[in-house]
């Protein structure tokens, strides 16, 4: 699978001199510090965290289901009291 590629025409200088600075100071590419850049576009970011949350929840609900939290046990328990 090929993945999609990107070409940028007419960057203003100052654009493409501020890329290739933070690209010297972390040692990569210019395309690779573009796509770090892009990378933490807010938008994607979000998008990480609401996954992140969504997998805790997941793995929550796989705790849950092994009996640990089971409603019924908790019910029961509380009726013999």
């Amino acid at each position: 699978m090929t993945m999609p590629s990107l070409q940028i025409r007419d960057m203003p200088e100052e654009l493409y001199e501020a890329l290739a600075e933070r690209a010297r100071v972390h040692r990569r590419s210019l395309a690779q510090q573009a796509m770090a850049d892009l990378e933490r576009i807010p938008e994607l970011e979000a998008r990480r965290e609401r996954l992140a949350a969504i997998e805790k929840i997941r793995n929550f609900t796989k705790v849950a289901s092994k009996g640990r939290l089971d409603p019924v046990k908790i019910i029961r328990e509380d009726r013999k009291r």
